[in-house]
C-alpha cells in the first residue's frame, strides 16, 4: 500500500506550528503532522504531513503561500520499505533500568531489566532519540534516589514511554497526555500492548488545559519531553501543577538552549538538580522549592 509524505520548511517555530494547525484541515486530512527543528543554526522549521492518499497538491501550494513557507515536495511511501528499515535501524536502548524496544527484538530482552515494548511502525519517541532517553536515565536517577512519588503525569506523552517506564516502577496510575489525537491514539495503543492499560490514562490535552490534568494535580512528578518554546510557556503552569519538592523532568532542548530554560523554571520556583547531556540534547532534573523555602 503506497502512502503519501508532503514535506516543507518554514522560518520560526511559532510559524511552523501554526502551518502544521492549517495542514490538519485538509481534504483529504492527514493521518499524522509533525513538527521539526533543522538543527544547523538556520532557524529554519520542518513541517511533515503523511496521508493515506495523494494529497491535493493545489491547497498544499496555498497553504504554503499564505504562511510564507516553501512549496510543499509530495513523494509516495511504499509502506513495506518504511516499515522494514525502522525494523532495521531500531535498535533496543538500554536507559538505565530500562530496555526499549520493538517487536521483532522481543528474544532480546536482558532479565535483569524493565522492558518498554515501542511497535517499531510508531518509531516516535522510542528512546532512540537523545531526549527520551535522557528523561528515562533522568527517572531512574531519581528512583536510585529514593524517589516513590504518587502522582505522574507526562506531558507531551508522545509513544507514552515515559508514562509507562513511571506505571512499570510505581503503583500508582499515570496520566498521559498529547495536544495530537494521532500521538494520543498511539499512546494508547502502547499501553495496552505493555499491558498496563488499567494504570495509564491516556487524554487529549493542550499543556495544562484539559480538566482531567487540573483536576488530577498536584503532581509529584511531570514529565514534558517537547521543545524548549512549549516548555518556556509551560513555567507558571507547571509551577502551579507541582506539588511542592515535586520534581519535573524535562527534556527536547537542544545543550546551548538550557540555560534559558534553567533560568526561566529558576524564576517559577524550581531549583536545578541535575543537568544531563546526551551529544546535542540535554535533560533536566528539577525540584519545585518547598513554600517555607525562599
Amino acid at each position: 500500500m503506497i502512502t503519501y509524505s508532503a514535506l516543507t520548511t518554514i522560518a520560526g517555530e511559532d510559524a511552523a506550528y501554526q502551518l502544521a494547525e492549517a495542514l490538519e484541515t485538509l481534504e483529504p486530512e492527514p493521518t499524522g503532522v509533525g513538527v521539526f527543528e533543522i538543527e544547523d543554526g538556520s532557524g529554519l522549521w520542518e513541517v511533515a504531513s503523511y496521508f493515506m492518499e495523494r494529497p491535493d497538491a493545489g491547497a498544499l501550494a496555498v497553504l504554503s503561500a499564505l504562511h510564507e513557507a516553501k512549496p510543499f515536495n509530495i513523494s509516495e511511501i511504499p509502506e513495506q520499505d518504511w516499515v522494514s528499515k525502522v525494523q532495521r535501524e531500531l535498535a533496543p536502548v538500554p536507559a538505565g533500568r530500562f530496555f526499549v524496544y520493538g517487536s521483532h527484538d522481543a528474544d532480546k530482552v536482558p532479565e535483569d531489566k524493565i522492558p518498554l515494548l515501542i511497535d517499531a511502525a510508531m518509531a516516535f519517541g522510542t528512546g532512540h532519540h537523545g531526549t527520551t532517553k535522557g528523561c528515562l536515565e533522568a527517572f531512574d536517577a531519581l528512583l536510585a534516589d529514593g524517589f516513590a512519588g504518587k502522582n505522574i503525569l507526562d506531558v507531551g506523552c508522545g509513544t507514552a514511554v515515559l508514562a509507562m517506564a513511571a506505571a512499570k516502577v510505581l503503583p500508582h496510575s499515570v496520566l498521559a497526555s498529547d495536544i495530537d489525537p494521532v500521538a494520543v491514539e498511539v499512546a494508547q495503543a502502547n499501553v495496552v500492548s505493555n499491558g498496563l492499560n488499567d494504570r495509564v490514562r491516556c487524554v487529549v490535552a493542550a499543556g495544562f488545559g484539559a480538566p482531567e490534568l487540573k483536576e488530577n494535580g498536584p503532581y509529584d512528578l511531570v514529565f514534558a519531553n517537547i521543545l524548549k518554546g512549549p516548555l518556556i510557556g509551560l513555567a507558571p503552569d507547571m509551577a502551579a501543577h507541582t506539588a511542592d519538592g515535586g520534581y519535573a523532568i524535562l527534556s527536547g532542548i537542544l545543550n546551548e538552549q538550557a540555560d534559558d530554560v534553567i533560568a526561566v523554571y529558576q524564576q517559577n520556583g524550581f531549583n536545578l538538580v541535575e543537568k544531563r547531556v546526551i551529544v546535542e540534547w540535554t535533560t533536566l532534573i528539577l525540584r519545585k522549592k518547598p513554600r517555607n523555602q525562599g
